[in-house]
């Protein structure tokens, strides 16, 4: 009876130990897929903030030039370049 005990209680034991040896595999191939997500991540955040940028540029350059379809928009964005411009010239008079 007592090797009956002996005997499931090594088989469970060693069942557990498969079972986190198991589980340590996946967390670390569950680590290393979260270190890829999160530098893939940042470079497409990056790239989205480069483009953005980008984009901001054109639409200045657009607006300076007047190469858009709609003046008044561009002229908008002048006119709110200029304030932020009047505004940094207060804020140095001060």
């Amino acid at each position: 009876m007592e090797e009956s005990i002996a005997y499931r209680l090594e088989a469970k034991i060693k069942e557990l130990i498969s079972r986190y040896e198991s589980l340590k595999k996946e967390n670390a191939l569950l680590q290393s897929k979260l270190e890829s997500c999160c530098a893939e991540l940042e470079q497409t955040t990056q790239t989205n903030k480069l483009l953005e940028k980008k984009i901001n540029n054109l639409q200045l350059t657009e607006a300076f030039t007047g190469a858009g379809r709609d003046n008044a928009e561009a002229r908008k964005k002048v006119a709110a370049l200029i304030r932020d411009i009047d505004k940094c010239v207060a804020m140095l008079g001060n």
